[in-house]
């Protein structure tokens, strides 16, 4: 029978990625035993000839069926299965035909439930409708017409319902781990994707503090270390000094990492403006419209492309004048950054080369875009530009 195919529990997935045990209950091993004893004490006659010799060897095959159910469920070949199946149909059948008295019938009754949960509902129909008709049939041609003989080979077949039943909750419940499980990997991978992303976040914040700072405090010691040869010692203290200053406003950029890393609110206006007169930039600050009070990642994200862009100015156009203009219209918040050409030496060979991609991811995480060129018109024509804007 090529068109009747067991069902193969291939998708039962332990909570530890493991195939589960297949019903491994207690049922599993004591409903077989019980059927197999109560056969061997009640059913008669058993004898070594006759028809005493033709009970034995039927109960001997129907209990080998039985045992079968044992069987690993995975593994075993399908023609198998259904020729075991069959088999055990037949050999029931012909026992409560051959057999006087006894619990013949309940290996036909547990052999239908187990068809029921073995294979899928179609094929396990008419299997069990076949085990029944052949049950009475056989009960009938040996002359037990009687109502009650005739109902219960007809009836073996009926268990088939509680082994569908069976089979549908098991799968239910499978389906309930497995969604559990994916749901368990899915929160797995996304904590990890959340790990990941904040250890990049804080490693741009990290790199911005620290970038701004050393190139700023690296300048001015050079300039100091040139200035010393001269003897120039008014030049070396304002070096000395600007270094210090920057030294503060490192500081305070450190502190507004922190208040970031702790999803603090930082005051945007107020803090481009203090962020550009630390750079010695006063009055550079350009506001067109009422900026709304941002979340405190916008805010965070804006604050630390203007430090880039301006770590950028002074390490490549030192001495150029900076401008800052924010704008907020139509639903969107524009930072822009321009400087012009350097007006002192500018010293090259140093620089982490991570600013402008440390500006794109700040830019892309907020959902903006990010336009970063030379000027080539107006009055920073030769400088350098860098635009974000960000919605909402």
């Amino acid at each position: 029978m090529p068109a009747v195919q067991p069902r193969r529990p291939a998708a039962l997935v332990g909570p530890v990625g493991g195939r589960l045990p297949e019903r491994t209950n207690r049922k599993q091993w004591v409903l077989p035993a019980a059927v197999i004893v109560a056969g061997i004490v009640t059913i008669r006659p058993l004898d070594v000839s006759g028809q005493g010799l033709a009970v034995a060897l039927l109960l001997l095959v129907n209990c080998a069926v039985m045992a079968a159910r044992l069987l690993p469920e995975t593994g075993l070949p399908p023609r198998f299965t259904v020729a075991w199946m069959v088999s055990g149909i037949l050999a029931a059948a012909a026992l409560m035909a051959v057999s006087d008295s006894g619990t013949s019938y309940l290996f036909a009754f547990f052999l239908a439930a187990y068809i029921g949960y073995r294979l899928d509902t179609g094929p396990a129909l008419a299997l069990a409708a076949a085990c029944g008709l052949l049950c009475g049939g056989a009960l009938f041609l040996v002359g037990e017409r009687d109502t009650l003989s005739l109902a219960t080979g007809l009836a073996t077949g009926a268990p088939v319902l509680a082994g569908i039943a069976g089979r549908s909750r098991n799968e239910a419940t499978q389906a309930v781990i497995a969604a559990a499980e994916a749901s368990e990997h899915a929160a797995r991978a996304e904590a990890r994707t959340a790990v990941l992303t904040e250890r990049g976040r804080i490693a741009r914040d990290i790199h911005d503090v620290l970038a701004h700072a050393l190139a700023g405090v690296n300048m001015q010691l050079e300039l100091v270390d040139a200035l010393i040869e001269t003897g120039d010692l008014d030049r070396v203290r304002e070096a000395t000094d600007k270094a210090h200053s920057l030294v503060k406003d490192s500081l305070r950029q450190a502190q507004w990492t922190v208040h970031a890393l702790r999803e603090d609110s930082l005051p945007l206006v107020e803090s481009l403006a203090a962020m550009l007169d630390s750079s010695g930039h006063r009055n550079a600050l350009t506001v067109t419209g009422t900026v709304p009070e941002l979340p405190a990642q916008v805010t965070q994200g804006l604050l630390r492309i203007a430090q880039e862009a301006l770590t950028n100015a002074a390490r490549h156009a030192p001495g150029g004048a900076v401008g800052a203009h924010l704008t907020y219209s139509g639903g969107s918040t524009t930072l822009m950054i321009s400087n012009r050409p350097a007006t002192e030496r500018v010293t090259e060979g140093w620089g982490s080369g991570m600013g402008l991609i440390g500006m794109r991811e700040r830019v892309a995480l907020l959902g903006g875009a990010l336009t970063v060129g030379p000027v080539t018109t107006g009055a920073d024509r030769g400088g350098w530009r860098v635009e974000a804007v960000i919605p909402g």
